[in-house]
């Protein structure tokens, strides 16, 4: 343990509740998926942990390869163009699910830490502190739970739900539209009982892949407004190295001490979202981006049809994908700007009034805020609010041109 920890005297009793409170979320979305980490203790948990993660593998599976399969061999290029967005929500929840569960470890040791910190909160202001950024978090979570689940589940539950006339050689049959595109190739699922299978499947699927998304950007969202909770106290410790009177030399160099590695050890959390996230928010960055586009085709293709169900599934959808991306976003931004705010809280402090050794010191701290850990897609792409408007632009430039 840090020896900014080990300094306070005051441990949190409450700190097994608050740590649940935090956390508590992400392990709904993602227990059931078998991507929280820890949660196979044993050889029996340990088989159904790979059973589960078996099933959601091949449940994705089932609905991506027969859907590239439909495409490969669709002559009409609209119905092909009809079936890829669908196909790129799915292969992102594929990736995102490969990427929590090869991540494990690296969620596993953010989980810890976070556990660690709230047990050694030093007092109640730093544990209000703590509980306010855990409460956005929280939220955050629901928010995007709402939109994602709501939005894509929506538009699978109402494509099952609309009929279609299909007309086979003399007979005409009445079926039920699948929410992916299914390659008859290999099932004919315009008969009954393959196509109430395949849709049963295609739902199973949807679920899956929405909670994968949802639990990514969940992790996301707990860990950046931890971190920040973090800083936020770092500020008040820097705010508090010069107290109303002169303090003595050793005592101010052991609080400088304690900021200093309490520092080091925010941005090494900072620095073990950076290493879990920057797959995920490359993924999500791109497909999101797609399927935004996507929906704008969609949207101007069948506008002229007057089809109000699907018009209105597909801004929900378009919603939904849009806040998923500003999400990471607005985290990445939220966590670099506090980061810098540490330099400047270390230069706005009465330095003047300290030892002149002391006062030099607080160059390092401030040396160390402009280096900025920053959170990445796939480390070539810096996430930011200006990313995020980036990504606006060029989605109304695509739509721009098909209009």
């Amino acid at each position: 343990m840090s020896h900014s920890f080990r300094v306070s005297s005051t441990h949190n009793l409450a700190y097994q509740l608050d740590s649940e409170y935090s956390i508590q979320l992400n392990r709904w979305f993602l227990k059931p998926i078998s991507a929280w980490p820890g949660t196979s203790t044993g050889l029996a948990g340990k088989i159904l942990s790979r059973g589960i993660q078996f099933v959601c593998h091949s449940l994705i599976a089932f609905t991506v390869v027969p859907c590239a399969l439909y495409i490969i061999f669709e002559p009409n290029v609209y119905l092909k163009l009809k079936a890829f967005g669908p196909m790129i929500h799915w292969i992102m929840g594929g990736a995102n699910y490969c990427s929590l569960l090869s991540r494990s470890y690296e969620i596993r040791k953010c989980v810890d830490h976070m556990r660690a910190d709230w047990r050694y909160v030093g007092n109640t202001h730093d544990r209000e502190v703590m509980l306010q950024n855990a409460k956005f978090g929280r939220f955050v979570c629901t928010f995007c739970a709402v939109f994602m689940q709501g939005g894509v589940c929506s538009y699978s539950i109402i494509t099952t739900l609309t009929s279609s006339i299909v007309r086979i050689g003399n007979v005409t049959i009445t079926t039920h539209q699948l929410p992916c595109p299914f390659y008859t190739g290999l099932v004919d699922t315009r008969y009954s009982p393959a196509n109430e299978i395949v849709i049963v499947f295609q739902l199973l699927s949807t679920v899956i892949v929405n909670t994968v998304t949802v639990g990514a950007c969940s992790l996301a969202a707990v860990f950046a407004t931890h971190a920040c909770g973090q800083l936020n106290i770092l500020m008040m410790r820097l705010d508090e190295l010069v107290d109303g009177k002169e303090s003595e030399h050793k005592a101010t160099r052991q609080k400088l001490a304690a900021i200093v590695e309490h520092h080091l050890r925010v941005l090494s959390f900072v620095s073990q979202i950076e290493t879990f996230m920057n797959q995920i928010c490359l993924v999500e960055l791109m497909g999101c981006t797609i399927n935004i586009c996507m929906l704008g085709y969609y949207t101007i293709t069948e506008w002229k049809l007057h089809d109000t169900k699907n018009l209105l599934t597909y801004f929900t959808i378009f919603v939904a994908k849009s806040c998923n991306v500003f999400i990471y976003c607005y985290i990445a931004e939220i966590l670099m700007d506090q980061c810098q705010k540490i330099g400047e809280m270390a230069y706005m402090t009465e330095w003047y009034r300290l030892h002149h050794k002391i006062a030099l010191d607080l160059i390092l701290i401030i040396s160390r805020s402009n280096a900025v850990i920053k959170i990445t897609a796939g480390k070539m792409i810096q996430l930011s609010i200006a990313t995020f408007g980036d990504v606006s632009l060029f989605n109304n430039f695509n739509i721009n041109t098909f209009l």
